[in-house]
């Protein structure tokens, strides 16, 4: 299969897993964040253990050790995008959450640009810098302002009601640094994983080893959340009760799902392939119209747009490079 076969698996893959985090969060629980990452970190820490014994590759432990220092910078990033994503659907619609934290994808794919820029590793990289690509940008910057807008004008309207219910925009604009720092977080590490994963300069990991790298370092992160959680509650989380089964546990699988595309796709083809996953929004904020039945205001329908429409403006100019 193509890069852009994997890479529309992948999209379709978040985009349901958006959904399915979505419906998982509860906005009363300071710690839903935490349950859906124990969830994450257990489908992708089983997922890992299968492919290291069924995928044919043999590891030492030292091997495995090298290999996951080499993919932390990726690792690393992608968890504290994830993990921070997860808290910010707390305070705001899928529909606004997914399409600001993917402009990851638009300015990771400059990011591996420049990265191959500067260590001199080609010099046809610099073509990818088109004004498509800086309006695209520049887009992407004016919708997360009138996002940040929206919310705080929503934050100052529930001020004034009286009612001791719960405030989604208690937190206003504000609450738009979860997405914003989960797309800084998520662009350090797919800018990490299109280096570390480039066929002719990347480091030499393989995608089956980057699948397994990262699976266990996310079951490590659940580990911890799920200790953690144990500590301040005293209780034990059950992650396996029907209402976690239907929602934290089908939003994990279709995370690891699109995680296995993401790879093989990234590996193909690193510089096209980032801003078209990133896209994956459009799919959140249409399921989120017709299955959570959000309702935006006008500006914040404007701002999601524009957001949406810089992401793919930055992913034409990628494909019009290609021809």
């Amino acid at each position: 299969m193509s890069w852009f076969v994997f890479a529309l698996i992948a999209t379709l893959g978040w985009g349901f897993a958006d959904l399915f985090y979505k419906k998982g969060t509860e906005e009363n629980d300071r710690y839903s964040h935490l349950r859906i990452a124990v969830w994450v970190g257990l489908v992708m820490g089983t997922a890992s253990l299968v492919l290291l014994f069924f995928s044919g590759e043999t590891y030492t432990a030292k091997e495995l050790i090298v290999n996951a220092v080499k993919y932390s910078p990726a690792s690393l990033g992608y968890i504290l995008s994830m993990v921070i994503g997860y808290a910010g659907l707390r305070y705001l619609e899928v529909s606004i959450v997914s399409p600001v934290q993917n402009a990851s994808g638009a300015f990771s794919a400059i990011a591996i640009c420049l990265y191959f820029v500067f260590a001199k590793k080609t010099t046809e990289i610099l073509g990818d810098f088109q004004p498509l690509n800086m309006v695209g940008a520049a887009i992407i910057v004016i919708g997360v302002i009138l996002l940040a807008v929206a919310e705080n004008k929503l934050s100052a309207e529930e001020a004034l009601t009286n009612d001791n219910t719960y405030k989604k925009h208690r937190m206003g604009a504000l609450a738009l640094l979860f997405p914003v720092l989960y797309c800084v977080f998520d662009t350090v590490g797919t800018a990490a994983d299109g280096i570390i994963l480039e066929g002719k300069y990347g480091l030499g990991l393989s995608e089956i080893t980057v699948l397994i790298l990262y699976g266990f370092t996310f079951a490590l992160v659940s580990l911890g959340a799920y200790v953690f959680l144990l500590i301040k509650e005293r209780k034990l989380y059950n992650p396996f009760s029907l209402k976690e089964l239907k929602t934290k546990g089908v939003a994990a699988l279709f995370e690891e799902f699109g995680q296995i595309f993401y790879v093989y796709a990234m590996a193909k083809n690193p510089v096209l392939a980032a801003p078209m996953i990133a896209s994956y929004c459009i799919v959140s904020v249409i399921l989120s119209k017709f299955v959570l039945k959000e309702k935006l205001k006008p500006i914040q329908n404007i701002a999601v747009i524009a957001v949406i429409i810089g992401i793919v403006m930055l992913g034409i100019q990628e494909g019009l490079d290609e021809l």
